[in-house]
């Protein structure tokens, strides 16, 4: 029946109890045969998916996924519970992953990580021309096939009439799949029934009337567009007359229900083994990874079929009064975000879902009729607590785990190992990770990550954390994925450990790349993933490129990463001085090459030598402070600065930029600053240039803004340029200026907009010793300065000054 649903689940369970078969087939590829009895292992737990990869190009993958409540997984339990054997039947992965290969020129196929992965999208997620569910549903009134499904498939309990553990009311399903995305129970006459030769009571009534139904569709419809079925079912028939030669009829096959019909049709040998004849094959390997209940659902990218793996696992696990407790369940889970929900709320809750089922005509109250009983009763009619018992309970996080015996690669098992050492547990759930470098564990940790994710397995994530641009400190945000055990698998072409494959992964970056921004991030990356022996040949291929590249943008690209990679090296007692010496050369390089590279530019080229401005001024005080200090870097680059802030051939924005660099820094006198200031806004200067010199002194996040609020002669001269702009050119400059102090924060703006109201002089008419600060009054009142000095001193644990002493 449904891949993925609980009433399905305990249809087949009842059934293959009923008739209490030989032999059990399922729908899945047979290299995996070898893995089944790890089904059995105590350490399994679904959800789980079988991968399985070509060995020469493991990003080439294909899942078959598994929930406690998928119905593959409960005929392949009963079977290892009761001694019964249990083989898969459908088209060898070999086969299946080289059909799945682009043609010559074709460019390449969706690989695992594109959102359409699995064996099952290949085999039954390609919607077909007719949907078969939907011409039953329709036949029987419906206009929801799903619906129909669900009440006439799901509802229905192992002994017959309804029961309490089917699933509703979601987008569920795999109808446009491989028909229904059935499954049979088949057996008995020719080895390829639907299960007739067994007296089949009420367990197995409800597989023998989808036969029917199907074979009557299949009569209609053909293949439904599907040709690629008609090699599939060969192979199935072939592996079915083996068995049946083997352990005589008494066979069940759980499959598709769309392939009953062609399962059951008489057919040759020889004509089945003409449809292989010639398939593509490659080396495939198989075997078990963690799935999670997200990963099942249809909105992740995966198309398995179902939107609330959640709610069908707790169907499938509470069979009795599962509506009361589900309420239950939310309840619980609203209480804990402290919302105030009663035991009243879930007794209306149960009542209002039922009485919705019964006026809709639904023989049990689904998903559907409870999630707007939760909605109405414990949500107040808002949608947005709604949406935590989606994400929670509805679709859920849970992430299932496989037992440490399953084949595995090499790096895997050397991952898991180090994993277990440094006490990181993977979690499909997202959860943040803060991480002192000082420890060893920590640093242990973060190399880990750092190594994974030049691997491309990005377990982690580096996020921006409490320290800011500190080096002691990382903070991650983790979360693993299924899909990210193919990327172990690739990754293992690189090495068998995690360190020898990240460092040979390097090094082949280094000997790949072509920009110079390029190999000086790789120095970083290895750096922060302690690759020291992927080092040497990263900077021969950074001393090579760097020899070669006159590009200023380039050389100003490049050195950041450098600066930072040095302070890093400083951090992690890694040897930088060959690191230090092509920095050193880059900055000077740089400080040559940069007043010429500003001029001529037009508009974007000005913004982004700006940013380059920017990140080299950084730079270079990372250099001028660390352990590989150049002697004089710091001065050659003031004087750069200089020379663009003079200089009038220089784009407006980058003067701007240099002139409040310097005065930050302390290196441009005040008055300096405003004379330059002046100028660029003297009268003679267009507007459109002007603004661009505002913007570069004044604009961004940097701080601009309190700086015209506490120097008063720099917002005077930008006042009086604003006032001073003729009305036919103040259209051109406003989009400059509405960008400039767009960043500032709102009280910024506030008290920018209050001080230019109240005129230059407001300030100073209020108080007689001392200078204006920004119109608010004197420039120091020592009084007030010395009354908050004890509260200081008790802030910084410092004794309180004795009595008498100066203040």
């Amino acid at each position: 029946m449904r891949h993925h649903g609980p009433g399905s689940a305990r249809a087949v369970l009842a059934a293959l109890a009923a008739a209490r078969p030989a032999a059990v087939l399922i729908e899945g590829p047979p290299e995996g045969d070898a893995l089944l009895p790890l089904a059995a292992d105590p350490a399994m737990r679904p959800p789980v998916a079988l991968l399985a990869h070509a060995v020469d190009d493991p990003g080439r993958a294909s899942f078959w996924p598994m929930a406690a409540f998928s119905p593959e997984w409960v005929a392949l339990r009963w079977a290892l519970d009761h001694g019964v054997p249990v083989r898969f039947i459908d088209l060898p992965a070999a086969h299946s992953l080289a059909i799945e290969a682009p043609a010559p020129g074709a460019g390449e196929a969706p690989r695992a990580e594109e959102g359409e992965p699995s064996g099952e999208r290949a085999e039954d997620e390609v919607t077909p021309a007719v949907d078969p569910i939907r011409v039953l549903a329709e036949t029987a009134g419906y206009d929801d096939p799903e619906r129909w499904w669900e009440d006439v498939v799901e509802h229905r309990s192992p002994g017959g009439g309804t029961g309490t553990g089917g699933t509703t009311g979601t987008d569920s399903g795999t109808g446009t799949g491989d028909g229904s995305g059935a499954t049979g129970a088949a057996g008995g006459d020719g080895g390829t029934g639907a299960g007739d030769e067994y007296d089949p009571g009420a367990a197995l009534a409800p597989f023998a009337a989808l036969a029917e139904a199907m074979g009557a569709l299949r009569e209609a419809y053909g293949d439904g567009d599907r040709p690629r079925d008609a090699v599939r079912e060969a192979y199935m028939r072939i592996q079915l007359r083996t068995v049946r030669k083997e352990f005589g009829d008494a066979v069940a096959v759980v499959c598709g229900a769309w392939h009953v019909p062609a399962l059951a049709a008489r057919t040759t040998l020889a004509a089945d083994r003409a449809l292989l004849k010639g398939l593509p094959k490659v080396k495939a390997e198989l075997t078990w990874v963690p799935w999670t209940h997200r990963r099942l659902a249809r909105h992740s990218g995966y198309g398995a079929g179902i939107d609330a793996p959640g709610w069908y696992g707790h169907l499938f696990d509470v069979p009795d009064r599962p509506i009361e407790r589900w309420m239950t369940k939310v309840a619980g889970l609203l209480r804990a975000e402290d919302r105030s929900v009663s035991t009243a709320h879930v007794i209306e809750a149960v009542r209002l879902a039922e009485t919705l089922a019964a006026l809709r005509g639904r023989p049990l109250a689904g998903l559907g009729e409870t999630t707007d009983a939760v909605r109405a009763v414990m949500c107040e009619g808002s949608d947005v607590p709604l949406a935590l018992v989606q994400d929670r309970l509805i679709v859920g996080e849970s992430l299932g785990e496989v037992p440490d015996s399953a084949p595995a690669v090499p790096l895997q098992r050397d991952l898991t190992r180090t994993q277990r050492t440094l006490r990181l547990k993977p979690e499909a759930a997202e959860r943040g990770l803060g991480l002192d470098l000082r420890k060893d564990t920590d640093a242990a940790r973060s190399r880990l990550l750092h190594r994974l994710r030049l691997l491309d397995v990005r377990w982690g994530e580096p996020v921006e954390g409490r320290s800011g641009t500190g080096t002691f400190r990382e903070s991650w945000r983790l979360s693993w994925q299924p899909e990210l055990s193919v990327r172990v698998a690739e990754a293992g072409m690189w090495g068998t450990t995690v360190l020898t494959a990240a460092t040979a992964k390097a090094e082949s970056l280094a000997r790949e790349a072509a920009a110079l921004a390029g190999i000086t991030a790789l120095a970083e990356r290895c750096l922060l993933a302690g690759l020291p022996d992927a080092l040497p040949a990263v900077m021969r291929a950074l001393a090579d490129r760097a020899a070669v590249d006159a590009d200023v943008g380039h050389l100003a690209d490049a050195l950041p990463a450098l600066a930072r990679a040095l302070r890093y090296g400083d951090v992690r007692s890694t040897d930088t001085a060959a690191l230090a010496e092509v920095a050193a050369g880059l900055a000077e390089r740089i400080c040559v090459g940069l007043p010429p590279a500003c001029t001529g530019l037009d508009a974007d080229g000005a913004e982004a030598l700006r940013r380059q401005v920017e990140a080299v001024h950084g730079a270079i005080g990372l250099l001028d402070s660390g352990p590989a200090r150049a002697e004089g870097l710091r001065d050659r680059w003031d004087a750069v600065l200089h020379k663009l802030a003079a200089r009038d051939t220089v784009a407006g924005v980058i003067r701007g930029r240099a002139a409040r660099l310097l005065l930050d820094e302390g290196r441009l006198a005040e008055d300096e600053a405003a004379r330059l200031m002046g100028l660029a806004l003297s009268p003679g200067t267009p507007p459109a240039d002007a603004a661009a010199w505002i913007e570069g002194f004044a604009g961004g996040a940097s701080g601009g803004g309190m700086l015209l609020v506490h120097d008063e002669r720099l917002l005077t001269l930008v006042d009086a340029w604003l006032a001073g702009i003729p009305a036919d050119r103040f259209t051109d400059v406003l989009p400059l200026l509405r960008r400039t102090f767009s960043a500032y924060e709102p009280a910024v703006r506030r008290t920018l907009g209050e001080l230019v109201r109240r005129g230059p002089a407001a300030g100073a008419a209020r108080g007689d010793a001392g200078r204006s600060v920004g119109g608010f009054g004197p420039g120091l009142d020592r009084g007030r300065a010395d009354a908050v000095e004890p509260v200081l001193r008790l802030l910084l644990g410092r004794p309180p000054e004795p009595a008498g002493a100066a203040g």
